[in-house]
């Protein structure tokens, strides 16, 4: 090999290098914005801080803004400094409204989807069914007398509701409520027959039998609802779990995305964070920043298929 050639090899090895290490980041503290406290983003953007300024040996701050988080993300130099926590809301939200201040893949470079919270279908006990396929049967000859319970347009016991009636062409009548909380409270009290709920939010009303469970919304069984059976055996195709996502904005430097996610992955695959995240029903995805990239566009597509067909408007 030349000298010259050796010179160059020397050259592109260091330039592949330097961005590796992302110059240094963090030499301050870092933010994370999320929605408002107490909900699951909160959650879990607390965790993840708590973890990455032990890791980054940066404080993480987080900064609970509601829905405008969004906004302040896509703003935020594209630096590493400003980082967004939140779920699908990012994506979907432009199906749902006429309006939103940001396009999702033009202003937001994805880092790691964080965890998944499965959804599980649940009935009050007073309809006779134990199981989806008897419950898909005893709906389909009950056509739009069967009503499920459902809090804020576009969440996940919302849409985990409509993505089963669109597969299974069921008439279910839905009945809002202001609020994930106040929908269940209604399943409870017999004022609907069926909800969506995320498997955290409805676990002790399962065992107490206060619902029915039929089945999981993963595609695969969860370790949160041991022994139940996925919708996907009897409706083949049928997955729907919300999400929350770790995002930079747009243009922030690939070597600072990658060293987030690796740090992320790091501090959410940790035995004691997994057990904590799992007790406030989220299981652990840590996913690469392609696999988080293709999974929205993926849902982009058969959600934004499911919100348009069955013409779904955000209040």
């Amino acid at each position: 090999m030349s000298v010259l050639r050796i010179a160059a090899a020397v050259l592109a090895a260091a330039a592949w290098v330097a961005p590796a290490q992302a110059q240094g980041y963090p030499t301050k503290p870092v933010r994370f914005v999320t929605s408002e406290p107490g909900g699951g983003n909160d959650i879990v953007a607390r965790v993840l801080a708590e973890g990455l300024t032990a890791s980054l040996g940066q404080r993480v701050i987080v900064d609970n803004r509601g829905i405008v988080a969004a906004e302040i993300a896509k703003n935020a130099s594209p630096d590493g400094y400003t980082l967004l926590v939140y779920g699908a809301n990012i994506w979907l939200l432009p199906y749902l409204r006429e309006r939103v201040a940001w396009d999702p893949l033009r202003d937001f470079a994805p880092i790691t989807i964080a965890v998944q919270l499965p959804n599980v279908l649940v009935v009050h006990p007073t309809v006779p069914v134990k199981t989806t396929r008897e419950f898909i049967d005893y709906a389909r000859t009950r056509p739009g007398k069967l009503d499920y319970a459902a809090g804020t347009i576009g969440v996940s016991p919302h849409l985990a509701a409509e993505l089963f009636k669109s597969m299974t062409a069921l008439d279910l009548v839905r009945v809002p409520y202001k609020g994930g909380g106040p929908a269940l409270n209604g399943l409870i009290a017999g004022e609907t027959q069926v909800m969506f709920p995320n498997v955290g939010s409805v676990m002790t009303h399962m065992k107490s039998g206060r619902v029915r469970a039929l089945g999981v919304s993963s595609a695969q069984p969860s370790a949160l609802a041991p022994g139940l059976p996925t919708i996907a055996s009897v409706v083949p195709g049928y997955e729907f779990v919300a999400v929350i996502c770790l995002y930079a904005p747009a243009k922030t430097p690939r070597a600072i995305v990658e060293q987030l996610n690796r740090e992320a992955a790091r501090v959410l695959k940790a035995p004691d964070v997994k057990e904590r995240l799992f007790n406030a029903g989220n299981e652990v995805v840590a996913n690469s920043a392609a696999e988080f990239a293709a999974y929205m566009k993926a849902d982009m597509q058969k959600m934004g298929k499911v919100i348009k067909d069955a013409g779904i408007r955000a209040e």
